[in-house]
C-alpha cells in the first residue's frame, strides 16, 4: 500500500494542484493580454473620440444615473408581481401535461397547445398583441393599463418556458419512485405532491434561476406599450441630451443586478452536478 507524501498529500493530489495552478496562471495571463490589447488598440481607432463622447460621457452619466435608478424600480415592481404568477401558472401547466388519467386528456391537450403557442410567438409580438389589443376593447380604468396587460403578456410567455422546465424536472424523477409510493397506498395526487414535486423542483432550481434573470431583462420590452421604466427613461434622456450615454447607464444597472444572480445560478448548477457525481 503506497504511503502518502509529506504534508498529507499524495503524489497525485500534488500533481493535480500543480495543474490547477498552471491553468490559473495561463488564464490570468491571457485575460490580461486581451484587456491590455483592447485598452491600447480601441483608443487608436479614428472614431474613438466621437464614440467616447456619445456613449461614455461622464457628465451625462452623472446627471441621468439617479433618475435611471428610480425608473428601474418600475422594472423591479413589474418583475415582483410577474415572477410568482409565472411560477404558479408554469407549474399548473406542467402538471396538466403530466396528467395520467384519460378523463384529464383535454388538460394535456390544453397544456401542449399553450406551450406550443407561447413558445412559438416572439415575446415582443405577444407584448404588442396583448398590450395594445385588450385595451383596444375600450375597457375602463384601471383595466386598460399597459402595466396589467404587458405583465400578462410576460406571464403567459414565460409560463410556457417555465412549464417545460418543471415538466423536465418531473420526468427526471425515476418511475420506480412513483411505483414504490403507489405500492405503499398513496394516491396519485399524494405521490405527485409528496414524492415527485419536491425532487423535481429541487432539480430545476438552477434552470429556473436563469429564467428569472431573463425575465428581469425582458421587462424592458413593456416600454414599447407605454410604461416609463428604465429603457424608456434612457430613451427620454437620449433625446434630451442628444447622447447615448443613458443607455450605457441602463446597461450598467442591469449588469449590477444580473451578474450576481447569474453567478449564483452557476453555483447552484455546479453544486447540483457535484451532488449527482
Amino acid at each position: 500500500m503506497p504511503i502518502p507524501e509529506a504534508a498529507g498529500m499524495t503524489r497525485r493530489e500534488r500533481y493535480e494542484q500543480k495543474q490547477r495552478l498552471k491553468s490559473l496562471i495561463i488564464a490570468a495571463a491571457s485575460t490580461i493580454c486581451v484587456v491590455a490589447a483592447l485598452v491600447i488598440i480601441v483608443p487608436m481607432t479614428p472614431g474613438w473620440e466621437k464614440v467616447q463622447k456619445s456613449f461614455f460621457n461622464g457628465e451625462v452619466l452623472a446627471k441621468t444615473f439617479p433618475k435611471l435608478l428610480d425608473a428601474f424600480m418600475v422594472n423591479v415592481m413589474i418583475f415582483a408581481w410577474s415572477a410568482p404568477a409565472i411560477a404558479i401558472l408554469g407549474l399548473l401547466i406542467a402538471l396538466a401535461r403530466d396528467a395520467k388519467s384519460p378523463a384529464l386528456f383535454p388538460l394535456r391537450i390544453f397544456g401542449a397547445a399553450f406551450t406550443d403557442v407561447f413558445r412559438g410567438v416572439p415575446v415582443i409580438l405577444t407584448v404588442y398583441l396583448i398590450g395594445f389589443g385588450i385595451p383596444g376593447l375600450g375597457l375602463p380604468r384601471p383595466w386598460n393599463s399597459p402595466f396589467i396587460w404587458g405583465s400578462l403578456a410576460l406571464v403567459l410567455t414565460y409560463s410556457a418556458y417555465v412549464a417545460e422546465i418543471f415538466r423536465a424536472g418531473i420526468d427526471s424523477v425515476h418511475p420506480s419512485q412513483r411505483a414504490a409510493a403507489l405500492s405503499l397506498g398513496l394516491s396519485e395526487r399524494q405521490v405527485m405532491r409528496d414524492v415527485v414535486l419536491p425532487q423535481a423542483i429541487r432539480n430545476v432550481v438552477p434552470s429556473q434561476m436563469n429564467m428569472l434573470i431573463a425575465l428581469q431583462k425582458d421587462v424592458s420590452l413593456l416600454s414599447f406599450i407605454g410604461p416609463v421604466e428604465i429603457f424608456r427613461q434612457a430613451g427620454v434622456f437620449k433625446s434630451l441630451f442628444a447622447n447615448f450615454t443613458p443607455y450605457v447607464g441602463a446597461a450598467i444597472i442591469f449588469l449590477i443586478v444580473t451578474i450576481p444572480a447569474t453567478r449564483y445560478a452557476d453555483y447552484l448548477m455546479a453544486r447540483q452536478m457535484r451532488e449527482r457525481s
